[in-house]
């Protein structure tokens, strides 16, 4: 947990040139924090899913490696990096609908879903692969759900 967090860190450190260069709109940072979030649990994802999938061999060291990093950073409090205005209207390098800012919007029960799939997949992951497939359902339900409710569609 430890690596991770400073293996974040140092990006985010690494790539604030960058944002600051190519960004445009407010909330520069915070954008590119949460879309560097959700780049490294999509690498977790490749992995679990190309096992689940077959298209990687199952491997349980390396399963196990890639759901304990999708635990770690689905563990992280992100509350920081969701400032209201970060939205895709006020924007332009943002996905995010306005709508996650407003009242009724269930998006931190959906991160404890996920949170909650994430350590399931870490329970799962190293024992077998008929496990590391059970736990997937609900990994991507969580991402899904709330990506379909929340993010700008493609």
């Amino acid at each position: 947990m430890k690596r991770l967090l400073l293996g974040l860190t140092a990006a985010a450190i690494a790539g604030a040139g960058a944002v600051t260069a190519q960004g445009t709109g407010p909330f520069k940072m915070e954008i590119m924090a949460r879309q560097g979030i959700m780049a490294y649990r999509a690498l977790q994802l490749g992995v679990l899913g190309g096992m689940a999938k077959g298209e990687i061999a199952y491997d349980a060291g390396a399963a196990q490696k890639a759901a304990d990093n999708l635990a770690a950073s689905a563990a992280i409090d992100e509350s920081m990096l969701w400032p209201k205005g970060s939205d895709t209207t006020a924007n332009p390098d943002s996905e995010a609908l306005p709508k996650i800012w407003e009242d009724g919007s269930d998006v931190g029960e959906r991160h404890k879903v996920l949170a909650d799939a994430a350590a399931a997949m870490q329970a799962a992951a190293g024992k077998d692969l008929d496990s590391l497939k059970a736990a997937m359902g609900p990994v991507g339900e969580a991402c899904g759900g709330c990506h379909k409710t929340y993010r700008k569609a493609d």
